[in-house]
Order: C-alpha cells, then structure tokens, then sequence
C-alpha cells in the first residue's frame, strides 16, 4: 500500500513541474480546412511531431505538457506555417490570408510584436519597386530614382539588421534568442559568418552560446570561414563566405539599376487557397 502511495506521489510531483501549453486556433483560410496541422519542434538535431490535429470549420485544438518552454513551428504536411512559443497559458492562433499571429501569453505575445514589425519592414522594401515604377512614369531620370531608392532601401535594410540583432540580445537568456537566431540563418545554404552573426555571438551570453542550435551553427560556420581564407589545408574543399555566396546566388545589377539589399525570408507563411489553387492550374 505505502508502495502505491509512493508511486502516486512520485507522478503528481512530475505532473505539476510539468508544463501544461493549451493551443486554440482558428482559420479563415479555405485550404486548411479539413487539413492535419502539426506542432514540430528540433529535439536532438531532429525536427520531430509532437501533436497533431485536424481544422474542423475554421477551428483547431491543441494540448499537452512539456518539461519545458519551447519553440515550435505550425505545419500542414511539410510546409511551415508559422512559430510558436509552447508556453503554460492558453494560447490562440489567428490565420487569413492577409496574416497570421499568436498572441495570450508573454513570449509569444513579444515573438509577434517583433515578426509585425519585421513585416512592415519587408512591406516597405516590396514597396520600392513600385514607387520606381511611378517615378518613372513621373518623368524623372533613371540614375535619380536609383540613387534615390538605393539610400531609402540601403536605410530599411539598417533598421531590419538592427530589429533582428536586437531582438536577439535582449532574448538571450530564453527561448525567442535562439529560435529568432535559427529563423534568420535558415536563409542559407549552409552555415556562414556574417557581420551581423558576428556582433550578435560577440554580444552573446553563455547560454546562448551553449544553445544546441546556435553552438553547432556557430561551430560549423567558424570552420567554413576558416577554409575560405585559406586557414585550413590546401586540399580542403573551399567554402564561399557570405558576400561571395550572396554573389552567386544572385545576379548583380547594373550601377545604374535599383540595387536592393534583401531582407530576411518572411517569418510566417500563410499557405495559398483552394481557389487561389485552382486559378494556378
């Protein structure tokens, strides 16, 4: 009998140093309904399913326990939908097609400030291109509206490496730092140093360092950019740095032309509608 008591003990004291996340969604999207989403999260190096549930009219459930705060992703299948922050409270998602977000509890409500800002940015960059187009329909040299553009985009292109950066430093110490870092390097190929990465692990706390995430891409990209400058043996496969590496993906415009420093790939990704579907076949 006292055996018994023990054991029960033993699992309501795991029970409660537990962390309980309680998700409740809903959508106006036409093409997720009747889908199965999916809470992913990178555990041991390994991105890894750890509920699943289907949109039933507009609306879906998640709710489990966890050991601890988590960053997660939202998927349909094997396309990410948008992050989210596992964390004790109730949490709602809110998905159309003009945005998605998360908000109810303090971490996601911050990951969410931080992404609409990150979006009107983007939204400002997008922009330029139109405005060229009106300028040129204005009448007004070429090589003026370049000049002119590239400084207004060179200025976005600032205040989104400052969101970023900054956003980071003040989250070392929780889970926003390191999945804000993951986001932002997924952009690339494999792992490279550049000047922002740099000033961010110069600034970077312990625990932050010793993330598994962000100490393995650190590491691997600290040896990329040893082979690049030649630092390793001559036989070493070389690996591009960022600016050569940006340079081969892209082709460089003409001095002339709107050259237009690129922001981030988008945080969130609203999957497209059956109609918007059908349109494209």
């Amino acid at each position: 009998m006292n055996r018994i008591v023990y054991a029960l003990v033993v699992v309501c004291t795991l029970v409660s140093c537990a962390e309980g996340y309680s998700v409740q969604g809903s959508s106006s999207v036409s093409a997720l309904d009747g889908s199965k989403l999916y809470l992913k999260t990178i555990k041991d190096n390994e991105l890894r399913n750890i509920d699943s549930c289907e949109v039933v009219h507009g609306q879906f459930r998640f709710a489990g326990l966890l050991d601890t705060v988590r960053m997660a992703n939202l998927f349909m299948d094997d396309e990410s939908i948008m992050p989210i922050v596992l964390e004790k409270g109730e949490i709602s998602i809110r998905i159309d097609n003009a945005s998605q977000t998360v908000f109810g509890t303090p971490l996601n409500d911050r990951l969410y400030e931080f992404i609409d800002f990150h979006n009107q940015l983007g939204n400002q960059m997008a922009e330029l291109s139109h405005k060229q187009s009106r300028m040129l329909l204005d009448g007004i040299d070429e090589n003026d509206i370049n000049r002119q553009l590239n400084i207004e985009a060179a200025e976005i292109a600032r205040k989104e490496d400052s969101l970023v950066t900054n956003f980071i430093v003040e989250n070392f110490d929780n889970v926003l730092g390191p999945g804000v870092f993951m986001m932002i390097t997924s952009m690339y190929r494999y792992p490279v140093l550049t000047p922002q990465i740099e000033d961010i692990m110069s600034k970077a706390t312990s625990k932050f360092k010793n993330d598994p995430y962000v100490k393995d891409y650190y590491q691997v990209a600290t040896e990329n950019q040893a082979r690049s400058t030649g630092m390793h043996d001559a036989n070493t496969a070389t690996v591009p740095d960022a600016a050569a590496m940006s340079a081969a993906d892209s082709v460089q415009p003409a001095d002339t032309s709107l050259q237009v420093p690129p922001l981030q790939v988008p945080l969130t990704n609203v999957p497209q509608t059956k109609q918007d579907d059908e349109n494209a076949d």
